[in-house]
């Protein structure tokens, strides 16, 4: 596989950092979009072991249009707030916009997105032309999938998650009757191995295990 940091274009002229992990026959494009922590090692981590799985994954940093190189602390929660409250909507799009397009192959490009990610995940199934969305643990989800879906779409939710009680499910499931949902017996952040108070096995493994089902599916159609 190859690994590197690359720069990425949006269309309005921002350049931003992107960290890209490219196996030798790419399945497809995968963006992973992050928490409000901002380019962590651990989703570093999971970008390596997508590209391991088959995908050209890349993972941008979105936090550069506010503070280039910013990385919170996972126990600085205050920060990460302002910062993921400094996001410009219309910007997000453009970036992730262009860092699908990095990846675009044959087999189009889906987006697996965590906490901030998994909500900006499920906005964009309505927004740009993708395969697919895996939204773990998504925030906004009544606002995030308003507007329904264009691809297939996938939601992890975590039992105990207070971002998404049941009444949110139950609108993702209105907003877009065909999305395939998956409760777990977990809280947020539960496929975070890098938070010891959140993270789940059980729970990670098994919706590792139904997403890589999920992006085989999609991306051999």
């Amino acid at each position: 596989m190859l690994e590197k940091m690359i720069k990425v274009s949006a269309e309005d002229g921002h350049i931003f950092d992107a960290f890209r992990v490219t196996p030798e026959r790419p399945k497809g494009g995968l963006v992973i979009l992050q928490e409000i922590f901002g380019m962590t090692e651990q989703l570093k981590s999971v970008v390596r072991a997508w590209a391991a799985d088959g995908y050209d994954t890349i993972l941008p940093a979105m936090y550069d249009r506010i503070k280039p190189n910013a990385v919170v602390a996972f126990d600085d929660m205050e920060t990460a707030q302002q910062m993921m409250k400094q996001f410009d909507p219309d910007c997000v799009l453009k970036d992730i916009r262009a860092a699908a397009a990095s990846v675009d192959g044959d087999n189009r490009v889906s987006l697996l997105g965590f906490c901030w990610g998994g909500g900006v995940a499920a906005r964009m199934a309505s927004e740009l032309d993708l395969k697919g969305i895996v939204s773990y643990y998504g925030t906004m989800l009544a606002t995030n999938t308003a507007n329904g879906a264009n691809c297939a779409t996938l939601f992890h939710f975590g039992k105990s998650d207070q971002h998404s009680p049941p009444d949110i499910i139950d609108n993702v499931k209105q907003n877009i009757p065909d999305a395939e949902c998956y409760v777990y017996a977990a809280g947020h952040a539960f496929a975070n191995d890098a938070r010891p108070g959140f993270y789940d096995e059980d729970a990670a493994r098994l919706a590792r295990k139904r997403s890589l089902e999920f992006l085989h599916r999609i991306h051999s159609a």
